[in-house]
């Protein structure tokens, strides 16, 4: 595990308004700043970064979370990246992590799990070589004995328990935690992959983690995929990558395809640098990863309606993440043609050609936009602007920026200031021409006593050690989460806030905890104020307590006279309990 003192040094001197702004463009917004939110489709912004308390939130669709949690949200980072990413940022090294037994146990067991994908290929390899069908279909795509061990392709025969040749223990759990079989209602258990083409999928360390399955004829789905598992996650992997990042390197580029065939083909035709995704659309991790690799990413896409569907949400996905000095372009091969046929067809001159004319992302951009808008119209021109305006505002390149924003208002027949002020790209001055987005209403008051405890213990968490919780509602899941904090203060000092959230992740309190942290956007209290708040909260619980005390005497006094004089001193205790409200 991460120690804590680490993560909170880490979060202390991490800003998350520099880790979400590198994704998303923020506006500075009284004590917080604004943007539209990553996590879903809106054009008035709802999605609030509080650097005083450390944490983002949509108003729109609830995505809450401190800058570990955006970097696992958004980037689709493991929780150790995510870490690791912001120790990087701030100048950190994230020490040696003491696992428990419990890891230490995972750990293992996805060892033995990558033996088992490794026997797995082995197999599939050795297939291969015994079928003349499949030998036949790879020649028949051009491909040579030499490519095919390189990329080391394989064959699942077409039989529903092939793997029992390699595994005696065919029941053995590893096989189905590794996506190679499949348990069915009735007990049955039989091989995923039958009767295709097997592309093994490797890590960054060459280990292998999954598999693509490719029809030879005709049948779907064309691609079969091992499933997500400890080993694999397809948002987080490409394809190829492993083999092509010397010519990557070499290149400096990166061309991303969309078939584990097209890259196949590729290689085969001295086109080294390609990549595929794995069966989704392409991630921000994906873009992040290359990025690191080339000085220029080549989306390659079939002409089709797909194609350029697929195209669209690579540009949204990229442009939070284009850098001025790293160029990415879209190549749209003709309708008839995938990379592996124009490759074949025309050879590998003709198609670098392409890739190193394929339209930038700034034209690709440009043209999709003009292409929904009338731009001989006023209408027209408007709808233009109005369209561009969250994608240019989702850009944190400046140069790039800024040459965009000079070709919208050249297309548009307006000013560079006018469409800098229409896009409200300004930080301030600037008049506004667009409707300004609704005021949010106001969150309702917390009526809970101990809700509002829990926002005072969150902006000053060792104000939970000097609770009573006698006078606290057990059944609420404020009374809860207050009770584990109280119960950490007593064997270690008062965490930040920041770090207080991040303690609880994942656990039952998480979801209180981020209501209570919403609604502090909108009521405080600060570090400062958060003292008298509680005092008052406090207070307000004793003259609850003392007014129920009270209840219940006069019930009994009504039969005991001799309670009289109790009952007027609590009385007395009650009315110098509310003197002290301030």
């Amino acid at each position: 595990m991460i120690p804590d003192s680490f993560k909170q040094d880490l979060l202390n001197r991490v800003d998350i308004v520099d880790v979400v702004s590198r994704y998303v463009p923020l506006k500075k917004g009284g004590a917080n700043f604004q943007g539209l939110c990553p996590f879903h489709t809106e054009k008035s912004p709802s999605f609030t970064v509080s650097p005083a308390k450390q944490f983002y939130h949509c108003f729109g669709c609830g995505a809450h979370g401190n800058a570990i949690g955006f970097l696992m949200a958004y980037a689709s980072m493991g929780y150790v990246d995510a870490v690791k990413d912001l120790a990087a940022g701030a100048g950190m090294t994230v020490p040696e992590m003491q696992r428990s037994p419990q890891e230490i146990q995972r750990h293992e067991r996805e060892t033995d799990l990558y033996g088992v994908m490794e026997k797995a290929m082995e197999f599939y390899r050795a297939q291969l070589k015994e079928s003349t069908e499949a030998i036949a279909y790879l020649r028949g795509r051009g491909l040579t004995g030499e490519i095919a061990a390189r990329f080391r392709i394989g064959y699942a025969p077409d039989d529903w328990q092939a793997l029992q040749a390699a595994f005696a223990a065919y029941d053995d759990k590893s096989l189905a935690e590794t996506g190679l079989v499949i348990d069915n209602d009735e007990g049955r258990r039989y091989d995923r992959f039958r009767n295709r083409v097997m592309f093994p999928i490797l890590s960054q360390r060459g280990s292998v983690i999954g598999f693509g399955g490719r029809v030879m004829g005709e049948g779907e789905p064309k691609y079969l995929n091992s499933p997500e598992t400890a080993l694999f996650e397809k948002g987080r992997e490409l394809y190829g990558l492993t083999q092509a990042r010397d010519a990557i390197r070499a290149a400096g580029r990166v061309l991303v395809v969309e078939g584990y065939m097209d890259v196949v083909a590729l290689a085969q035709f001295g086109v080294g640098y390609a990549v595929a995704t794995l069966g989704t659309a392409t991630t921000p991790v994906h873009v992040n990863k290359l990025l690191r690799l080339a000085d220029e990413i080549v989306f390659c896409f079939d002409g089709d309606k797909a194609g350029r569907k697929a195209a669209w949400r690579a540009l949204e996905v990229s442009l939070p993440l284009a850098v001025d000095h790293k160029p990415m372009r879209f190549l749209f091969l003709p309708a008839e043609d995938d990379p592996d046929s124009y490759v074949r067809k025309h050879g590998q001159e003709a198609f670098e050609n392409l890739a190193r004319e394929a339209q930038t992302l700034s034209g690709f951009l440009l043209g999709e936009l003009r292409a929904q808008a009338d731009l001989s119209t006023p209408e027209g021109r408007s709808k233009f602007l109005t369209e561009a305006k969250p994608h240019l505002q989702k850009i944190n390149a400046a140069g790039l920026k800024l040459q965009l924003l000079k070709e919208f208002a050249a297309q548009a027949g307006v000013s560079q200031e006018e469409a800098e002020a229409l896009m409200e790209l300004r930080n301030a001055g600037a008049r506004t021409y667009s409707r300004p987005a609704p005021a949010r209403a106001a969150a309702p008051l917390i009526t809970s006593q101990e809700q509002n405890l829990l926002r005072c213990v969150l902006a000053k968490p060792a104000l939970a050690g000097t609770l009573d919780f006698d006078l606290l509602d057990e059944h609420l899941a404020e009374s809860a989460a207050l009770r584990t904090i109280a119960a950490w203060l007593e064997v270690e000092e008062a965490p930040s806030e920041a770090m207080l959230a991040e303690r609880l992740r994942g656990t039952e309190h998480e979801p209180v905890i981020a209501r209570a942290q919403t609604a502090m956007l909108a009521h405080g209290p600060d570090a400062e104020s958060a003292d008298h708040e509680f005092r008052q909260v406090v207070l307000s619980l004793h003259i609850k307590h003392k007014n129920a005390e009270i209840e219940v005497l006069k019930r009994e006094a009504a039969t005991r006279p001799e309670l009289g004089a109790e009952l007027m001193r609590r009385t007395k205790e009650l009315a110098e309990l509310k003197g002290r409200r301030m």
